[in-house]
């Protein structure tokens, strides 16, 4: 009865329009009410999941990105993508999925990403002939690349929520092989349509021009190294390598570059604090929902359930897949990360899935679900921005969708992908 109070109760919300935070906490405390406990547990739980130092990374990680973004990064990544891969069938489809793996590791959000390279490919893509539809599909699957990549705030709360005990550079490192791999498996679909409508490809500059575009771009690319090689070597934390992060890009942007004029600042620092503040009260929120699911015993049950059901890890893997895939259709990343990693987990390791290689498998799962109607938000992203409606953009984009499914049956099957990384460092 407990638990159809608690589910009960954020299905309604949420069906009703109630933003995700409220839902969490509502249902929260009215489940606490239901079984007696004092009320002040909810406050109490929502306060320890946010009081968290690591959790420090995140904010000043989005504010980097913001400041990156409004300090013309993103143009200048584009242009290297387009020098390095623009002669390619495809053209600047292809150049899309490659500034989306370039600016990736410099903003760590699909939403970022698909905003900043969108911005400036959708509109290239569609006075060169290219269909909209397709020029969306692209740029909103290419963003979910930025999610495996440093400096991921997803990859932040999958370790906060795993209980604190992985390494952040072990997560990020873990990633970059899987995230290398769906890129080159949107490549491939993209040179697909390309041929099949017929899209023309872009003249290959030389290498003098390239070698230009390289230097042009290297003090924004210098920010992954600071991140990935800081935090990787031990040199400082997730949390100081945010704060470096900061600092380096407000010098890259007003000394390097001087592109970043002083409303662009403060746009910045205001869009920062809007999103920080939006996703620290949905872990709290959900730090809360996910205590009362360990309250309930729901992950134990959940194991005792699934041993029922088959003794075969592959079974259970594909069943925790088409789960959390079901899950991402519905619900926004970060809540769900905090609400499904203690119930998922225990059953993971339980049929021995390593805990580094089941939080790739959650984050490319969620991923997905971000491009996927009818609450994918990056999805919405790309349409607004490339100023297509939904079932325009589902017209091309399914052939994506099996490219990012097919990667993360091999990221789930083959663990190789995103331990051999972590374990040269061990």
């Amino acid at each position: 009865m407990e638990l159809l109070v608690l589910f009960g109760t954020f299905t309604f919300l949420l069906l009703i329009g109630t933003p995700v935070a409220f839902c969490l906490g509502a249902s929260s405390f009215a489940t606490i009410a239901f079984i007696g406990l004092p009320p002040v547990v909810v406050f109490q739980r929502l306060n320890s999941g946010i009081s968290v130092f690591a959790l420090m990374a995140i904010p000043f990680f989005i504010y980097a990105g913001e400041l990156m973004v409004r300090g013309d990064i993103a143009r200048r990544l584009v242009a290297l993508a387009g020098g390095i891969v623009g002669h390619l069938r495809g053209g600047l489809g292809q150049v899309n999925i490659s500034a989306s793996v370039l600016f990736g590791g410099i903003s760590g959000s699909a939403a970022a990403d698909a905003t900043a390279i969108g911005g400036i490919m959708i509109p290239q893509m569609a006075e060169r002939g290219y269909g909209r539809d397709y020029a969306v599909s692209v740029t909103v699957m290419s963003s979910i690349i930025a999610l495996m990549l440093p400096p991921s705030h997803n990859l932040i709360i999958y370790s906060i929520s795993a209980g604190g005990r992985l390494s952040i550079a072990d997560l990020f490192t873990a990633g970059i092989i899987p995230g290398l791999v769906l890129a080159m498996s949107l490549m491939l679909v993209a040179w697909w349509i390309a041929r099949r409508r017929g899209y023309p490809t872009e003249r290959f500059p030389g290498f003098g021009v390239l070698a230009g575009l390289l230097i042009n771009a290297v003090p924004g690319l210098i920010l992954v190294a600071i991140i990935f090689g800081g935090v990787r070597s031990g040199i400082f934390t997730a949390s100081e390598s945010s704060c470096i992060a900061v600092v380096y890009a407000i010098l890259v942007t007003i000394f390097a570059y001087r592109t970043l004029s002083w409303t662009a600042f403060v746009e910045a620092t205001l869009n920062a604090v809007r999103t920080s503040s939006m996703v620290l009260l949905v872990i709290g929120s959900a730090a809360a929902f996910g205590w009362l699911l360990a309250y309930m015993r729901v992950p134990t049950a959940l194991v005792e359930a699934l041993k029922d059901v088959s003794d075969n890890p592959i079974i259970i893997l594909l069943m925790l897949n088409v789960v959390l895939l079901l899950l991402g259709t519905f619900m926004d990343m970060s809540p769900l990360i905090v609400i499904t990693t203690p119930i998922f987990l225990p059953v993971a390791t339980a049929y021995g899935v390593d805990p580094v290689h089941f939080g790739i498998i959650l984050i490319l799962n969620l991923g997905i679900g971000l491009c996927t109607p009818p609450v994918g938000a990056v999805l919405f992203v790309g349409c607004a921005v490339g100023r297509v409606s939904v079932g325009q953009a589902m017209r091309s984009i399914v052939p994506f969708y099996i490219a990012a499914v097919a990667t993360l049956m091999l990221v789930t099957y083959m663990p190789a992908l995103s331990l051999w990384l972590p374990s040269l460092f061990h």
